[in-house]
């Protein structure tokens, strides 16, 4: 099978949607399948207005079209619902031919943390575009019934993975030496730098130790000059992320809007017991986790949160995350696209 993914999220970008699609590409090819990506990278862009970092392609419809028929996938997935996914669904719908969506990103509430626009407008608009489809994908049991509740339909479970080799405990020689150095206990926070990611709610607490921010972001440099004693370490990838990872001591998780957080997996695969709100993501990736071996602390206070996280077990926080993995997450995403494929095939006529 040769499947076609659409996004508007793509590389320069580093952020969960990047990595969920780049894993389940590369495990698609052991399980005999092939997903092509058609991504601004293929068409001249220009820096989205207030955040210059995500590019927006500079496309028309019958480029995108064009684009299209010249990979000739069998399948359709559109990942995101920016401007080459809101093409790519057109195209699709004019040529009735079947496709999947993904819901990542919770433009809603982003949007509303950065304008007056009404959530319930964005919802509408959002219910509109993925309804469309055969099935939207979405990652979380939390997320699956907010999204039911809002009249989505043909909701399909997608989950995550994580590289339990890379994101693993270190021996301190294999830790990041700026950051293995600091005064414990350190506390980590990795991801984008952004009003959205509500990230002052960790800077802002009275923690012991030392606080650590891995990402870039356009708030950065504001919140940077604001709190001083904070150690932002720029953006790590790969080899050197997990370094950081392994040389702190609780990974605090302090986002409202996100629909999973593959970095609570990288740090509990890395060890580290995750401290966050009782929100769709958290709730969802170590809710399960039994009462008996907890591996993170869910408190609408933050503080409280990390401050019991730190006498939490890091060898029950590494094995709970080896539940996850990417070649799971990928048989989950080729069997949505099977059963998708199958709802758009008439039934057969019995013999006779």
């Amino acid at each position: 099978m040769r499947i076609l993914i659409v996004t508007d999220a793509w590389t320069p970008q580093v952020n969960g949607v990047v990595r969920s699609l780049q894993n389940t590409a590369r495990e698609a090819r052991t399980l005999g399948a092939h997903i092509d990506f058609l991504t601004p990278g293929d068409f001249r862009t220009v820096p989205m207005p207030t955040y210059p970092e995500i590019r927006l392609a500079l496309a028309t419809p019958s480029m995108v079209g064009r684009r299209m028929d010249e990979i000739g996938a069998d399948f359709v997935h559109i990942a995101t619902e920016g401007p080459l996914g809101i093409m790519a669904r057109r195209i699709c719908l004019k040529r009735g031919r079947v496709f999947t969506t993904s819901y990542h990103t919770r433009f809603p509430e982003y949007l509303a943390a950065r304008a007056p626009v009404p959530q319930a407008l964005s919802y509408a608009w959002l219910r509109r575009f993925h309804n469309a489809g055969a099935g939207v994908m979405i990652s979380t049991p939390t997320l699956d019934a907010e999204l039911r509740g809002r009249g989505f339909h043909n909701i399909m479970r997608w989950s995550r993975g994580v590289d339990a080799t890379l994101f693993r405990p270190r021996e301190r020689a294999d830790m990041d030496a700026l950051v293995r150095d600091l005064p414990r206990p350190i506390f980590l926070s990795v991801g984008r730098v952004a009003v959205e990611k509500n990230i002052a709610a960790f800077l802002a607490l009275d923690l012991p130790g030392s606080k650590v921010v891995v990402g870039e972001g356009p708030a950065r440099a504001e919140l940077e000059a604001r709190y001083p004693a904070v150690h932002f370490v720029g953006l790590k990838q790969g080899e050197e992320l997990a370094r950081v990872y392994a040389a702190a001591d609780v990974f605090v998780f302090p986002s409202l809007t996100d629909t999973f957080g593959i970095v609570l997996l990288e740090a509990l695969a890395s060890g580290l017991p995750v401290a966050a709100f009782p929100v769709t993501g958290p709730m969802d990736v170590i809710g399960d986790a039994p009462a008996d071996a907890p591996v993170g602390v869910l408190d609408n206070d933050l503080r409280r949160a990390a401050l019991a996280a730190v006498d939490l077990d890091r060898g029950t926080a590494r094995a709970y995350a080896q539940r996850y993995s990417w070649r799971a997450c990928t048989e989950q995403f080729l069997t949505n696209i099977e059963t998708a494929q199958a709802r758009s095939q008439p039934p057969r006529q019995a013999a006779g």
